[in-house]
């Protein structure tokens, strides 16, 4: 087995007992980061699992500074991952899980053909809703660099998608404000202007590298923006509301069974 193939099997070796293991940065680097990650998702969607959509991550210009790395980086979303507004999410799925709150855009055309900017990507958005991502490491202590992330596909766990649709025009991505609660007390804030200045921005990104990688974003997929403000540590028992402007709140609560 090469270096790539060895990373992998570490992080799904991970995944599927519940137990973090050591960075994978010993065995690749950057450039590979992506392949390990390809490599895990066709495994789990020979086993049933599709894709629904795509994450973008690194979006926040604190957390790329801290990694050493100048661009976002994204992550695939699968069925599996995705839960409602309300539901109770199954901890014992998770290792070492963390909660933030993103837009969430579903799309209406594909985003085949570049160049993408902010202008040619919103028009492909058929609705924004606010969501909550829970990021989640297959990598002990969370002890992440750039390749250990992209590798564990951009460090991606669950999703909760809200109730409330809204169009572009309706909201403006860049000028939202999120609050988010953990048990009811207040646990992190910010804005649409913390992901990349614009979320829209973030999707340009994510259309363009997707093109360029061969797996353009299709209609119907939900992208997830990239957090709106810090990630907050969650554990079973907790009960999340993140609340977003013109799009009202999403809630989960972290289960103790699955």
């Amino acid at each position: 087995m090469n270096n790539v193939g060895t990373a992998a099997e570490r992080l799904a070796t991970a995944a599927r007992e519940r137990v973090p293991c050591a960075p994978v940065r010993d065995l690749i680097g950057d450039d590979e980061a992506y392949a390990v990650q390809q490599l895990n998702i066709a495994s789990q969607l020979a086993r049933g699992a599709a894709v629904v959509g795509r994450k973008i991550g690194l979006t926040s210009p604190a957390v790329q500074q801290q990694l050493g790395v100048d661009q976002p980086d994204f992550g695939v979303l699968l069925d599996d991952m995705a839960f409602k507004d309300g539901d109770v999410l199954p901890t014992s799925r998770l290792l070492q899980p963390k909660v933030e709150a993103e837009l969430a855009f579903v799309l209406k055309a594909d985003l085949a053909e570049g160049p993408f900017d902010e202008e040619t990507v919103a028009k492909a958005v058929g609705y924004v809703q606010a969501s909550l991502e829970i990021v989640d490491s297959r990598i002990s202590g969370w002890d992440i660099t750039f390749a250990d992330t992209v590798a564990d596909n951009a460090s991606s766990g669950l999703f909760v998608l809200g109730t409330e649709h809204a169009e572009l025009g309706d909201v403006v991505p860049k000028d939202v404000s999120m609050v988010l609660s953990v048990n009811g007390e207040e646990r992190s804030t910010g804005n649409g202007a913390a992901c990349l200045g614009d979320p829209l921005t973030a999707l340009a990104w994510l259309a363009t590298i997707a093109v360029k990688l061969g797996a353009p974003l299709k209609a119907g997929d939900v992208v997830l923006s990239g957090a709106l403000g810090p990630m907050v540590p969650v554990q079973a028992g907790d009960h999340v509301e993140a609340t977003i402007t013109g799009l009202g709140a999403v809630r989960a609560k972290f289960g103790k069974e699955a």
